[in-house]
C-alpha cells in the first residue's frame, strides 16, 4: 500500500468524473487541500489537509469499494508528500494553460447533434457569452466559447467539465484556449458572435458556377429524381445528427405509412397525433381505425420521416400508455371522411427551416420548448396554460432573435409529452404556440 501520505493516488477516474464527484468521496474524512485532475492518465491526486484524514479514508475504503457515477475507483498513498502549486494549480488539469475568458470544448460520446443554441443555453449561466466558434477536428466536435470575463471562464470550466449534456452522452471535454479574442465572421448554427447581431448568415457565391459551400451541392438538392431527393435529404439529416444517421435510420426506407397501436381511446384523436408525428415530418393523412379504435394508421411525407418517428416514437408513453409504432402494409391512407387530411396544413413544422427541424428531432424529454409567444406573455400564463398535464419543475420565459420563447420543464417525459400533444398550436393570448421537445437536460 506504501506509506502513509496526505496525498492521495485515485486511480480509474473516467472523464464523467468531476472534481465535485471526487471531493464527495473524500471530504467526509477531513478537509481537502488541493486536487489535482490527471485527465490523460484518467487519475487524481487529492492533498488532504492532514495525515489523519488521508489515513482515515484509506482504511475505510480498503473494506468497502467507492463507486463514483456507476464506475468503481481505487484510492492509495500516493508517493508524493505534499502537492506542489504547480502541481494542484487550483484543480485544474496541470497539462492545460493558464486560464482565460476563451474556452476549447471536445464533446464525446456525441448522439444528439451540437449547435451554438445548445452550446449557448448550456455555457451562458456562468455569465455573458460573447462569441461561439464550433467545428470538426479529428478529436470530434469541438467549440471555442469566449466569454466577456475570465472570471466566468474559470467557474463554467469548473462547473461543467466531465458533465454530460444529456443523460450518457456528449461529455464536455473542456481547457482552457491560448486565443485571445475569436474572429466570428457569420451567426449561423456554427458560429454565432452575440455582440454583433447584424453579421450576415452565410458567405454568398462568388461565382454562379455551384461550390462546395453551396448546400445544394452538398445535399444533392440540384438532382433531378425522387431517389436524389430522398438522397440529398439523408445527407441533410446526417449532417443534423453530427455526421451521421441515427442508429437503425437508413435514409432509404420507402414506407411512408405508420401502424400505431396501444393508443389511449378516450383521450387521443388525429390532432394530437398530429401534434406528436409532425415533430419528425410533414403529416399527409392519419386515421383511427372504426374497428380498432386503439390503432391509428398515420401517413408521413417520406420514408426517411417515417423512420424518424419509429426510431423516437417507438415505446414512448402518451397519455397513459406505450406507444408501439411500426410500417403498415399500407402504402398511403386513402382519403375518406374518417380519414384526416394535413397535406396542406400550415401547421406541418417542415414546410419550411427544414434543416433546423431536423436538428430538433429526438425523443420525448421532460423539457418543452414553446415558441411563437405573444410579446407581453409573463410565465405565470404560461403556466396556467399548461399545468393541467402535469407537475411543472421549473420554467424559463427569455429571448432570441427577438422573439419571445419559454422552457418548461415536468416531472416526466410522459408529463411533457401530454402538454406539448394537447396545447401545440393551441392559442395563448392571441397568438398560436408552438411546443417541441427541447434536448436541454435542465433549464
Amino acid at each position: 500500500m506504501g506509506d502513509p501520505s496526505r496525498v492521495i493516488h485515485i486511480r480509474n477516474v473516467g472523464h464523467e468524473i468531476s472534481e465535485s464527484d471526487l471531493l464527495q468521496v473524500v471530504q467526509p474524512f477531513g478537509t481537502v487541500a488541493k486536487l489535482v485532475m490527471l485527465r490523460a492518465k484518467n487519475q487524481a491526486l487529492v492533498q488532504m489537509e492532514d495525515l489523519a484524514a488521508s489515513v482515515s479514508a484509506i482504511q475505510y475504503y480498503t473494506t468497502i469499494q467507492p463507486s463514483v457515477r456507476g464506475r468503481n475507483v481505487y484510492l492509495q498513498y500516493s508517493s508524493h508528500q505534499e502537492l506542489t502549486t504547480d502541481q494542484s494549480s487550483h484543480g485544474r488539469n496541470p497539462d492545460q494553460d493558464e486560464p482565460n475568458r476563451i474556452l476549447l470544448v471536445t464533446v464525446h460520446h456525441m448522439l444528439y447533434p451540437m449547435t451554438v443554441e445548445v452550446l449557448h443555453q448550456v455555457f451562458s449561466p456562468y455569465g455573458f457569452v460573447e462569441k461561439i466558434v464550433t467545428f470538426q477536428k479529428t478529436a470530434g466536435f469541438q467549440a471555442l466559447i469566449q466569454y466577456q470575463s475570465r472570471q466566468s471562464a474559470i467557474q463554467a470550466c469548473g462547473a461543467l467539465h466531465g458533465r454530460n449534456i444529456y443523460d450518457g452522452c456528449c461529455q464536455l471535454d473542456i481547457q482552457y484556449s491560448n486565443l485571445s479574442e475569436l474572429q466570428v465572421h457569420y451567426n449561423n448554427d456554427r458560429s454565432r458572435d452575440f455582440t454583433n447581431p447584424s453579421l450576415p448568415t452565410e458567405q454568398r457565391q462568388r461565382s454562379s458556377q455551384p461550390g462546395y459551400n453551396d448546400p445544394s451541392v452538398l445535399f444533392g438538392f440540384q438532382q433531378p429524381g425522387a431517389a436524389y431527393a430522398q438522397m440529398g435529404q439523408a445527407a441533410m439529416v446526417a449532417a443534423a445528427f453530427g455526421g451521421t444517421l441515427p442508429p437503425g435510420v437508413t435514409g432509404t426506407n420507402d414506407r411512408c405509412t405508420l401502424i400505431v397501436s396501444n393508443l389511449n381511446t378516450e383521450l387521443i384523436d388525429g390532432d394530437k397525433l398530429f401534434n406528436l408525428f409532425s415533430i419528425y415530418g410533414n403529416i399527409i393523412r392519419i386515421k383511427i381505425l372504426r374497428n380498432k379504435p386503439d390503432h391509428a394508421l398515420v401517413q408521413m411525407a417520406d420514408g426517411l420521416q417515417a423512420e424518424l418517428a419509429v426510431h423516437y416514437l417507438k415505446g414512448a408513453m402518451l397519455l397513459g400508455q406505450k406507444l408501439e409504432v411500426n410500417f403498415s402494409k399500407y402504402p398511403s391512407i386513402t382519403p375518406a371522411p374518417d380519414a384526416h387530411d394535413y397535406s396542406n396544413s400550415n401547421l406541418n413544422r417542415f414546410n419550411s427551416n427544414v434543416a433546423k427541424n431536423y436538428r430538433h428531432c429526438c425523443a420525448p424529454t421532460r423539457i418543452i420548448h414553446i415558441s411563437a409567444l405573444p410579446q407581453e406573455i409573463s410565465e405565470d400564463m404560461i403556466l396556467n396554460h399548461l399545468g393541467e398535464h402535469g407537475t411543472i419543475v421549473k420554467s424559463k420565459l427569455f429571448e432570441a432573435g427577438g422573439k419571445t420563447q419559454a422552457l418548461v420543464q415536468f416531472e416526466s417525459e410522459e408529463e411533457a409529452t401530454e402538454a406539448l400533444v394537447s396545447k401545440h398550436a393551441s392559442k395563448l393570448e392571441g397568438s398560436t404556440i408552438r411546443i417541441s421537445f427541447s434536448q436541454m437536460q435542465n433549464i
